[in-house]
């Protein structure tokens, strides 16, 4: 199980939002190349990165600060927010992102098949929740769509990975939606990444037990409520035995 730490971009800081909202914002480190090779120093295999300004405005604003971030480490990055074309794609792989993370542009007929055909497995899907259906646009908007219903067109239409959010859980340190990941996965093939709310080692093995491929993590680990040491040690025990 991979454990992601999140660094979440807002103004150039590294920043953490509850429940998505930008007014409810706080910051944990104004140099977030410095935060993104801290976490690799304490053993992170991937990281998780979201231009959370891109996502808010509809187009990627830190390109020049991913590709910091993405060159200065030595594991791979997945990148969101914002990647709403091709172009948008082909702008954060270039930045040196490993993964590219579509939400809104998931729902657009045209974007994701040409996205899907270009970079394959190199695309992940974030599906956001808000009461059952896809949030989009930065989280400020809901879809008239159930993720569930999201997931089964998106997963035939060949997505490769998914990445679940519940919203109202996420920077709360509420436990991960566990009941809402499990009706996800039951409708599609591919991987599914666990975010929101994990706040403790049992809801690491929790979430593996589940079946996540991995969690993204935030303010647990910024917070000092969870070392990513022990966070990868309850993914991994789970794994050996559960």
């Amino acid at each position: 199980m991979t454990i992601y730490p999140a660094i979440d971009l807002l103004d150039a800081r590294a920043v953490r939002l509850r429940q998505g909202d930008p007014a409810r914002v706080t910051p944990f480190g104004d140099d977030p190349v410095a935060v993104a090779r801290g976490w690799v120093d304490q053993g992170a295999e991937w990281l998780h990165v979201v231009d959370l300004d891109g996502a808010l405005l509809g187009a990627p604003r830190h390109l020049t600060l991913i590709e910091r971030i993405c060159r200065s480490v030595t594991v791979p990055v997945q990148v969101g927010g914002g990647l709403r074309t091709v172009a948008d794609l082909d702008a954060v792989f270039h930045a040196g992102a490993a993964r590219a993370i579509v939400g809104t542009a998931a729902l657009d007929p045209e974007t994701l098949p040409a996205a899907l055909a270009r970079f394959g497995e190199r695309i992940a899907v974030a599906l956001d929740a808000r009461d059952g259906l896809v949030a989009i646009r930065g989280w400020q908007e809901t879809a008239a769509l159930a993720v569930v219903e999201a997931a089964q067109r998106l997963a035939a239409a060949g997505v490769a990975r998914f990445i679940y959010t519940n919203i109202a859980r996420d920077g709360m340190l509420s436990g991960p939606d566990l009941g809402g990941f499990a009706s996800l996965r039951a409708v599609v093939g591919a991987p599914v990444v666990l975010s929101g709310g994990i706040a403790s080692e049992r809801d690491v093995a929790a979430a593996a037990r589940s079946g996540a491929e991995g969690v993204v993590i935030g303010r647990a680990l910024y917070d000092g409520r969870l070392s990513l040491r022990d966070a990868m040690r309850a993914g991994l025990g789970c794994a050996n035995a559960c």
